[in-house]
């Protein structure tokens, strides 16, 4: 009985960042074009109407704008395109974003060349600056594709709730280790297939259908505690890997605004997965502490549950996911 109550203390933790999907990043991509010539992309998240964030590029000042910049608003999301030249290359170069440092804003950058190597960095407000590499190594892609997955698993609200529910509803070590396996094969495979073009789904629907798949396992979670067992108690495994199948095309959303390094896409891929299940681990192992901890101190201050407590999560993490069903839906 109190595991309920101390789940819903977890949940109070979350309830600041329930109604965001994810922090969306700002995007730099610059694509050379000649030995000197670069077609820059950038994207901005919006701020509603037609605001945006207050962040710029800087290029060094070898560099000069060929043309101007077509900007454009679209999805709450602004983008500027246009092509820079810079005398000698842009390589040992440095590049500025100007205003990062005052945001909680991550810049993720991507830059290929015209023999189809890339380099790929993530800049943040502590760190709002890079230097151009002639050649990315293999470890660089690795570290930041890894940073990549382990944030966009905790800042994604919506699989964190998905994976919470199975905790709440699969009982035994065992089985629940069975189950977050399970479900991150799945998403794997999904995100895969997704991000190297062999499969395609529109975005929307998946968004929708991640949230109808949290109001599903929210339900088992209630039926199970009326005495009846459903199919996610019975089948936890394949509950899982159904529904991440769904959750990997989501990931693959997330992943293809930044795109994969030509030279080094296994590498990638494998530290995207790798960094999203450190993630998954990482929140799991938070739940337990919290759990722990909050066990000690209701112990020490003798506070007692009431009987309608277990009720707490699954209403809570149901409601929100139904909120979100209707809001996806909506932009369809």
């Amino acid at each position: 009985m109190k595991r309920a109550l101390l789940i819903s203390l977890f949940l109070v933790t979350l309830a600041p960042n329930v109604f965001a999907h994810e922090v969306r990043p700002a995007y730099l991509e610059l694509r050379q074009t000649g030995s000197e010539t670069y077609g820059a992309l950038w994207k901005v998240p919006g701020q509603g109407e037609d605001l945006r964030l207050g962040l710029y590029v800087e290029f060094p000042a070898n560099c000069t704008n060929v043309t101007r910049p077509r900007a454009t608003m679209v999805n709450n999301a602004y983008s500027e395109r246009w092509i820079v030249k810079c005398a000698g290359g842009l390589s040992g170069s440095t590049i500025h974003i100007a205003g990062l440092s005052a945001t909680m804003t991550d810049v993720l950058v991507r830059l290929e060349r015209t023999d189809r190597s890339t380099q790929v960095a993530r800049l943040t407000p502590s760190a709002p600056s890079f230097v151009v590499e002639a050649a990315p190594s293999a470890l660089e892609v690795a570290n930041t594709y890894l940073v990549l997955g382990v944030e966009h698993i905790l800042l994604g609200i919506d699989h964190l709730l998905f994976v919470l529910a199975l905790f709440i509803l699969v009982k035994g070590t065992g089985r629940l280790i069975a189950t977050i396996t399970a479900f991150t094969v799945a998403h794997s495979l999904t995100l895969a297939g997704a991000t190297l073009g062999f499969v395609h789904v529109p975005g929307p629907p998946v968004e929708a259908g991640i949230a109808l798949s949290i109001v599903f396992v929210a339900v088992e979670i209630v039926h199970s505690r009326q005495g009846r067992i459903g199919l996610t108690e019975r089948f936890p495994w394949i509950v899982a890997f159904t529904f991440g199948l769904l959750h990997g095309f989501g990931f693959a959303s997330a992943l293809s605004e930044v795109g994969l390094p030509q030279s080094a896409i296994p590498v990638a891929l494998l530290f995207f997965n790798v960094g999203v299940e450190i993630g998954q681990l990482f929140f799991i192992a938070s739940i337990f502490a919290v759990i722990a901890l909050a066990r000690q101190v209701t112990q020490r201050i003798g506070v007692s549950q009431p009987a309608w407590a277990w009720r707490v999560p699954p209403y809570a993490i149901g409601s929100v996911a139904a909120f979100w069903i209707i809001q996806r839906i909506s932009i369809f």
